[in-house]
C-alpha cells in the first residue's frame, strides 16, 4: 500500500516539474513511510512520484517509481495484486524474467506484453500509472471495485494525478473553488460521489475504469461493472460456493511479507473473517477492537468473546468521551474530503499500528453482498407502493412537495422528494439513505455560494435494471454507500497510520463467482446464506439484533465534544439535531477551512 501521484504535460511550466512534483509527494508521505522515490521523463512530459509502505519484497528491489529493465516503461503503484504469484508463474512459462518478488513487476510485464487488456487479469486492489517512454503515453487504471482511489485535474495540456485529493491540492496548479454539485451530492448523501469531488475541476477515475492520455489530450475506458446474471441453483450448492468462494478470498488476501491482523467488531462479517482466518492459516492471529464505556453502543465484550472463541491474539482499546476528544484534531486534520463516517477505522487503525501491525483485514461488503441492512427490504417496498400509486403522480407530486417542505421529521421530508420523483430504486434509495432533503441541500449550498449557484444541481441519474429489486439495492449500495463512503474512508484513515486495509468480501472473483446466485438466497435476511456458509461462527453472534460499529456521537457531541459541534454554519429553518446532519456539516466546516487557508 502507497502513495502515488503524477503530472503529465506538454505545456511550458515544465521547467519546475520538480518543485511541483515534490509538493505532491510531501503530501502522501503519511501513505509510504518507509520509501519514496521520484521519476522526471527525459523529455520532462511525465514525472511520477511515489511513497512506498512496504508489504511484499521489503529490500530495495521494491522500489518505486520502477522500470522494465529497457527503462520505456515506469509505474507508480498503489495497492495489493493478490494473485501475482499465479501471473507470475505464468509470464515466467512465456520466458519472462524477474528482478524482484513484488507484484508491482507483475503489471509492468503485463502491461507489456498485453497493454490496456492488463487490468482485466488483475485480482486486487489498486491505482497506478505507467508511462511509456517511447510512444509518450500515460495509462492510469483503478481498481474494478474502487477499493483504492484515484484524483485527477485536467487543464490545457496538463493533467495531475494522485492517491489522495490534498496532493493534487498541494501541487499549486489548481484553483481551490467548491465544486456546487460535489457539495449538494455530499448534503444529500453524506459523501461525494464518483467521479465528482468537492473541488472544483479535480476528478475521481470511477472504479472499474481506465485513462490514457497522449499529448495533452485523455479518454477514459470502462472495462468492468457490477451485474447479477443469475442462474437456477440449489440453496445447497449456493451455500458450497459462497464457502468455496469466500475461503479463497481470504487465502489471497493473506499473501504478504508481515504479519496480516483483523479487525474484529463482534458482528457477522468480521467474526466470518477470523473463523475462516482459522481455517486457512496457522499460527498466531491478531485482532483488534474498540470497546466503550456506555453499554448501549459497547461491543467489546462481544468482540473479546469472539477473539477468545477463535484463541486469537486480542488487542482492545477502550474509547472514551474525552480521549476520543483528544484524537478530533488529528482525525479532522487527515480527511481528504468529508463524510459521515471514517472516525471508527481512524481510531482502530491507531490501535493497530501502535501495537506494531502493517496489514489488517476487514469485514466491510458482507452487507452490501448478503442483504445486511434494512434497506433491502425497505427500498423494493417503498419503490412496489410507489408503482401501484403511480396513476395518481399529479396528486402525489404536490403532497411530495408539501411533505418536503413542510414535514415534521428528516424522514418524512426526504419521503417527499421521492413522491416527486420517479418510482425507481435509485430513488428510493437516496430517500432511505439521504442526509438532508433537495430543498435543504439547496438552501445550504446558498450559503456557500451567496450570490447564486454556477450550475444547476442535479440529481443521480437511474441505472440500468436488475433481475431482481432486491439485486439492484445490492448494487447500489456497493456502488454508492460502499465505494462512496466506507471505501473512501477506510483507505484515509487507514493510510493515515501507514497502515494497509485489505477487504475480503471486496473482491471482483468473489463477487464474480456469488453474482449468479438469485437474491431470494443471496439476500436472505439476517444474512443467512452467509452464515450458512461459514457454520463456524457461533450462534450467538448471528441469533442477536444488528448493530453498526458505530460511536456515541449524540451523547459526545452534546457534552465533551461541543466545542467542535456546537456552532453549525446553517440555515435556522433547516434541522441539525439529528448527529449525523451536525456531524455532517461541522466536519465540513472544518475541512473547508483547513483546505481554503
Amino acid at each position: 500500500m502507497c502513495g502515488i501521484a503524477g503530472i503529465l504535460t506538454t505545456e511550458s511550466h515544465q521547467d519546475y516539474l520538480e518543485r511541483f512534483i515534490q509538493r505532491m509527494e510531501k503530501a502522501l508521505l503519511h501513505r509510504g513511510p518507509d520509501d519514496q522515490g521520484v521519476y522526471i521523463a527525459p523529455n520532462r512530459h511525465c514525472a511520477l512520484a511515489h511513497t512506498r509502505l512496504s508489504i511484499l519484497d521489503l529490500s530495495q528491489a521494491g522500489h518505486q517509481p520502477m522500470s522494465t529493465s529497457d527503462g520505456r516503461y515506469w509505474i507508480s503503484f498503489n495497492g495489493e495484486i493478490y494473485n501475482f504469484l499465479e501471473l507470475r508463474s505464468q509470464l515466467e512459462a512465456q520466458g519472462e524474467q524477474f528482478s524482484s518478488r513484488t507484484d508491482t513487476e507483475i503489471i509492468l510485464k503485463l502491461y507489456q506484453r498485453i497493454g490496456a487488456d492488463c487490468v482485466k487479469q488483475l485480482r486486487g486492489m489498486f491505482a497506478f500509472a505507467i508511462w511509456d517512454n517511447l510512444e509518450k503515453t500515460c495509462f492510469l487504471a483503478r481498481d474494478p471495485l474502487g477499493i483504492k482511489p484515484l484524483y485527477y485535474w485536467h487543464f490545457g495540456k496538463t493533467l495531475l494525478f494522485a492517491s489522495e485529493l490534498r496532493a493534487v491540492i498541494a501541487s499549486g496548479l489548481p484553483k481551490i473553488n467548491l465544486s456546487p454539485q460535489g457539495l449538494y451530492s455530499y448534503l444529500v448523501s453524506g459523501s461525494v460521489p464518483e467521479p465528482q469531488t468537492l473541488i472544483e475541476g479535480i476528478h475521481s477515475l470511477e472504479a472499474g475504469h481506465y485513462l490514457s492520455w497522449q499529448a495533452g489530450n485523455y479518454r477514459k475506458s470502462q472495462y468492468w461493472e457490477i451485474n447479477f446474471e443469475t442462474e437456477s441453483i440449489s440453496a445447497i450448492d449456493a451455500t458450497a460456493k459462497v464457502r468455496t468462494a469466500l475461503i479463497d478470498s481470504i487465502r489471497h488476501h493473506f499473501i504478504s511479507d508481515v504479519p496480516v491482523g483483523v479487525f474484529l467488531s463482534g458482528g457477522i462479517d468480521s467474526t466470518a473473517i477470523v473463523a475462516l482466518s482459522r481455517q486457512t492459516q496457522s499460527g498466531e492471529l491478531h485482532t483488534y477492537s474498540i470497546a466503550f464505556e456506555e453499554q448501549q453502543w459497547n461491543e467489546g465484550d462481544l468482540a473479546s468473546k469472539v477473539a477468545a472463541h477463535f484463541d486469537t491474539k486480542h488487542t482492545e482499546f477502550k474509547m472514551t468521551a474525552k480521549e476520543g476528544k483528544a484524537l478530533l484534531p488529528q482525525f479532522l486534520a487527515a480527511i481528504d474530503q468529508p463524510s459521515i463516517d471514517g472516525f471508527n477505522t481512524f481510531c482502530v487503525s491507531q490501535v493497530a499500528r501502535k501495537s506494531g501491525m502493517k496489514v489488517v483485514l476487514s469485514g466491510l461488503g458482507g452487507d452490501e453482498l448478503f442483504g445486511g441492512y434494512k434497506s433491502f427490504q425497505k427500498v423494493p417496498q417503498m419503490v412496489r407502493l410507489r408503482s401501484t400509486l403511480q396513476p395518481l403522480q399529479p396528486v402525489l407530486a404536490g403532497i411530495g412537495m408539501g411533505l418536503e417542505r413542510w414535514g415534521k421529521s428528516t424522514k418524512i421530508q426526504r419521503l417527499g422528494d421521492f413522491l416527486q420523483d420517479s418510482p425507481t430504486t435509485e430513488a428510493a434509495y437516496s430517500s432511505f439513505r439521504g442526509i438532508f432533503s433537495h430543498r435543504e441541500a439547496c438552501q445550504i449550498l446558498k450559503s456557500y455560494f451567496p450570490q447564486s449557484l454556477p450550475v444547476r444541481v442535479s440529481r443521480i441519474a437511474s441505472l440500468t435494471t436488475l433481475p431482481t429489486l432486491e439485486d439492484e439495492v445490492s448494487r447500489l449500495e456497493l456502488s454508492r454507500y460502499m465505494r462512496n463512503q466506507l471505501l473512501k474512508d477506510s483507505d484515509v484513515m487507514s493510510m493515515i497510520w501507514g497502515l494497509e486495509l485489505r477487504v475480503p468480501f471486496v473482491d471482483r472473483a468473489l463477487l464474480e463467482s456469488i453474482a449468479s446466485i438469485p437474491s431470494n438466497l443471496r439476500l436472505q435476511p439476517g444474512k443467512r446464506l452467509l452464515t450458512q456458509a461459514v457454520p463456524e461462527i457461533p450462534e450467538w453472534i448471528f441469533n442477536r439484533p444488528k448493530q453498526g460499529f458505530l460511536f456515541p456521537y449524540e451523547q459526545w457531541m452534546q457534552t465533551e465534544w461541543q466545542e467542535f459541534f456546537g456552532e453549525i454554519n446553517s440555515p435556522s429553518n433547516i434541522n441539525v439535531k439529528l448527529w449525523y446532519r451536525r456531524w455532517s456539516l461541522a466536519v465540513l466546516q472544518h475541512w473547508w477551512r483547513n483546505i481554503s487557508q
